[in-house]
Order: structure tokens, then sequence, then C-alpha cells
């Protein structure tokens, strides 16, 4: 993999809007209901930690994503000509560093609010760095890219004051994780059918390079399927041990059913598709899915969280709405 040189770091005039788009902002809000599920699984938090912590989950997918860019330029010349890297509106270097600073922004939060973090922060830190290897390979991809996503409920919990040894113990967080885990993974197969003829240019030996397009929908419902099955097990403990109010009841399930309608029309869309151009749809609706049904999990776990799980999934709306073009995803 090769790093970006120092060269032209320094951000140009009209670096920050491009960099904006680079971010992709629909992505703040992916990262954000995985963070608030975890944040809600402590009884309690207080207000300003729950702030600053969930301003840096918010933020934290967009860097992330912006730091992948950087190592995947040759794939994304060839499946998203509009980006700005590819277009050359901004450097790789400056990309780089602006993204890595936010990251390291966004872990020294989490370090603040508690220094048990700081081994998943960095953990999550490495993950990012060494994706692009791992998305070479079929069997690698989707499991690393899920494994770092699924970190962020592991720091929502420890941001609630809590320890690394009582994550195993907690009745609700191996659930979340497994949810967390194969709701993204859904997301991380679908998109890769939007780029298979470049990933095969460039060698990128994804899955539905290897095996197919039908064989990529078909495990992406098996993991779509465990993740709902995840999120019935995380319900089940959570009105059995921590029962929430009628309202957050009925406001969860709601969320959670919107979630299973967004997944189960991502996949039919996807199976009757051919074309990487025609896939963009359907992975919109993947990413609906994964908002609304941690968004869902947020509202039983932690009732006064609800109306924020509420403005991510019509947020998330008006990000889409407001993408440059509608092949951004």
């Amino acid at each position: 993999m090769t790093q970006p040189s120092s060269a032209n770091a320094l951000p140009r005039p009209g670096f920050w809007r491009a960099y904006w788009v680079t971010l992709r902002p629909y992505l703040f809000f992916v990262s954000g209901a995985a963070g608030l599920a975890g944040l809600a699984v402590p009884e309690r938090t207080a207000h300003a930690t729950l702030v600053a912590a969930f301003a840096a989950f918010f933020c934290s997918y967009g860097l992330g994503q912006a730091l992948t860019d950087v190592f995947q330029v040759d794939t994304d010349s060839l499946s998203s000509p509009y980006r700005p890297l590819v277009r050359g509106e901004v450097s790789r270097p400056q990309v780089f560093l602006v993204s890595l600073g936010g990251l390291t922004l966004c872990a020294a939060t989490f370090w603040f609010i508690n220094a048990e973090t700081a081994l998943l922060s960095v953990a999550g830190v490495l993950g990012l760095a060494t994706y692009t290897p791992l998305k070479r390979r079929w069997w690698g991809g989707p499991a690393w890219n899920s494994w770092i996503v699924a970190l962020l409920p592991l720091l929502g919990f420890l941001c609630g004051a809590q320890t690394l040894r009582s994550m195993p113990a907690d009745p609700f967080l191996p659930w979340l994780v497994g949810s967390v885990f194969c709701s993204y993974a859904v997301f991380v197969l679908l998109g890769y059918l939007k780029d298979v003829s470049a990933d095969r240019a460039t060698g990128y030996e994804t899955l539905p390079v290897r095996f197919g397009r039908r064989a990529t929908v078909a495990v992406s419902a098996v993991f779509a399927a465990a993740a709902l099955a995840f999120t019935s097990l995380l319900s089940l403990r959570v009105f059995e041990q921590r029962p929430p109010t009628p309202l957050a009841t009925l406001l969860g399930a709601g969320l959670v059913c919107l979630a299973l309608v967004w997944l189960v029309l991502a996949h039919l869309r996807m199976a009757c598709t051919d074309r990487d151009d025609q896939a963009h749809p359907a992975i919109a609706c993947s990413v609906r899915a994964f908002v609304a049904l941690h968004a869902g999990e947020a509202a039983w776990l932690r009732p006064e969280l609800a109306l924020l799980g509420v403005f991510l999934v019509v947020g998330l709306e008006l990000a889409l709405a407001a993408r440059p073009c509608e092949s951004q995803i």
C-alpha cells in the first residue's frame, strides 16, 4: 500500500468544499446510529458525556471513509469519477492528514471520557488504515470492515463509565455488537455490487468478482437474517430486564419494522439488477435499514434517546437527498 507523501499537504482554497464531498455526509448517520446504540446500553450517563461522545461517533465514519479513499483511487477512478480525489480537486496527502487528524480528535474525545477506550480507538484507526489490502480478498473485506464498525457500540458502552472487563457479562452488549456487525456486512456486500467492473479491472477479488452477483446477494441476505435475529434476542433481554416506556416500545418497534422493510427491499431490488450502475438504489436501502435498526435498538435500551434516533433516520434522508449525485453511496 502506497503511503501519501507530505508534498502538497497544506489545503488549498476550495479544499473544504471538496473535502465535504469526500466525507460523504450521509455516512455520519451510520456511525451515529451504531454509537448511539452503544451509548444506550448503560442506564446512566452524564448529559455532557452523551453530547461529546455522540458528536465523536457522528463524525467518525465520514472521516474513516475519507482516510480509506486515499488508498483506493485506482478503483474509484473507474467506479466513482465524480469524487474530488479522483478529479484532483484535493490531494491524497491533504485528505490523509486531515482525516487522520479528525479521527485522532474523535479518539481523544473517547479517551477523555474513559481512558479504557484507547485500545479500541487505536484498533479502529489501524483497521481503517489496513482495510484496502483485505478488500482485495473476497474472504477478508466484509468481515474486516464490519468488525471496525462493531467497535462503535463497544466504545459507546465504555463512554458510560463501564470497563473492558464488564463487557462479556453485560446482558445486552453481545447481541447489540452482533447486530451491528451483521447489518453492516449487508451494506458492505451490497456496496460491492456497484464496483464489480472497476474492482475486476484493478485486481480487487471481492465476493461478486469471484462468485458473481447472485451469490453476493444471497450471502448478504444471510447476514441480514442474522442481524435481525441478534436484534430479536436483544429485544427479549431488554423487555425481560429493563422494560422501556410504552412510547419508546412503540417507537423502537416502528423503527425496527422500518429496518426490516428496507432490508427486504434492498435485497429484492439488488436481485433484479445485473449492472453496476443499477445498484445504487438498493445500497441506499441497506444504509437506511442500518440506521433505522440501531436507532430502534437505542430507543428500547434507553427511552430518552429515542428522539435522537428519529433525528438520525430523518437526517439520513436529508443527507441522501443532498448528495451531489445519486451514485454517491
